[in-house]
């Protein structure tokens, strides 16, 4: 079995996971946490980083930490993962939609200031699949309409937008360590920002908002979540971070062995090598099928699991999802190129585990099928 994802851990991951076993520090008490944080803050170029149990977390604490208050409107895409409307909806916040690029993944930039109304209170910036959004004209947007921003970088931690680290944009930034990024602690999430009130918003949600004074550590003013992220799991993030120079290259180079062997398969669209504003950073191999082309999206992934070969489909749109048609979310909303994409796109096996051996045995599949 050839998976969609295998990470790769050939640093110190043992090395600092053996340190916290051997002096107990197992909890998120421990002394890697801080260091992670500092190790990812000084890295992205933010002030403030704080761990936390996963990237919906992050995003839950994101949000409430804009302290808005309910009925309150954010613009996000409708091209997503739900974890980003979702940790508007539960907290009484209305996702406000926006189609995407159909060949960058990513929200159409120039949609956006229609949607903005007196409720308006923030966009939701979210990178797709490897390319940036365009990023300064939504900061200039926000600045004209006094809106915060939220970034979304889960899927291009190390990436650049016009040169500049990607997740130190906007007032909040957030990411995600899930196995299939570009580094992992199991699980794990961050949020960064550069104002000192924020943070201190930020570590308090994170912590079910204990205070800091001990004589009141059981007395509440808010409510927050247990979202902590353990000693061990910023271990092993600690160590992933070390090596994120030879990660991005890996990612570049899978993307660059894909292009040249799939490149003659006219029957699909590669991913885009860049824009005017940023490079592929392949944190996936997305795909989509032409138009033209017998076969769908969902029987070439049938095809390759009979092959043995892991596949993923695209993002499922929000504007689609039955959970907010019951909520009456999004009522007769039409974004095409979001359900084309999920229509049209997956991706193949590009973690950074992934062999040669494997790339080419992936190709030849794709080509056997699509011949």
């Amino acid at each position: 079995m050839i998976p969609v994802n295998t990470p790769c851990l050939n640093g110190n991951e043992k090395i600092y996971i053996n340190e916290c076993i051997d002096t107990g520090w197992i909890s998120s008490e421990g002394p890697f946490v801080k260091r992670f944080e500092d190790g990812v803050s000084n890295y992205i170029g933010r002030n403030y980083a704080t761990a936390c149990s996963n990237g919906s977390a992050a995003l839950d604490i994101a949000v409430k930490a804009l302290e808005l208050s309910s009925g309150d409107e954010i613009i996000m895409p409708s091209f997503t993962i739900i974890s980003c409307a979702q940790s508007l909806v539960i907290q009484g916040i209305k996702p406000v939609l926006v189609d995407s690029h159909y060949d960058t993944f990513n929200m159409i930039v120039e949609d956006i200031e229609a949607k903005i109304t007196l409720k308006t209170k923030a966009i939701m910036i979210v990178h797709i699949y490897g390319l940036t959004v365009d990023i300064d004209p939504i900061l200039k947007i926000a600045n004209k309409y006094n809106l915060k921003v939220i970034e979304d970088a889960a899927e291009v931690f190390g990436h650049v937008y016009k040169g500049k680290k990607c997740g130190s944009f906007g007032d909040i930034s957030t990411f995600s360590f899930y196995p299939n990024k570009h580094i992992t602690t199991g699980e794990g999430g961050m949020i960064l920002t550069d104002d000192p009130k924020i943070d201190q918003k930020i570590k308090g949600l994170r912590n079910l908002c204990f205070s800091t004074d001990m004589d009141k550590r059981f007395i509440h003013e808010d409510l927050g979540w247990n979202y902590r992220m353990t000693n061990i799991q910023a271990a092993l993030g600690l160590a992933q971070l070390e090596q994120i120079e030879k990660v991005l290259k890996k990612k570049k180079d899978i993307g660059a062995k894909y292009n040249q062997l799939l490149k003659d398969i006219t029957d699909i669209n590669l991913p885009i090598s860049k824009t005017d504003y940023c490079e592929n950073i392949y944190w996936v191999y997305a795909i989509t099928i032409k138009d033209n082309c017998k076969i769908t999206a969902k029987e070439a992934m049938k095809k390759l699991a009979e092959f043995k070969i892991g596949t993923r489909p695209f993002f499922y749109p929000m504007h689609l999802q039955p959970v907010f048609k019951k909520m009456k979310l999004f009522k007769k909303e039409n974004h095409p190129n979001s359900s084309k994409l999920y229509e049209k796109g997956f991706y193949i096996p590009s973690g950074l585990g992934i062999s040669d051996f494997d790339i080419k045995e992936v190709s030849n599949r794709l080509h056997q099928i699509f011949e």
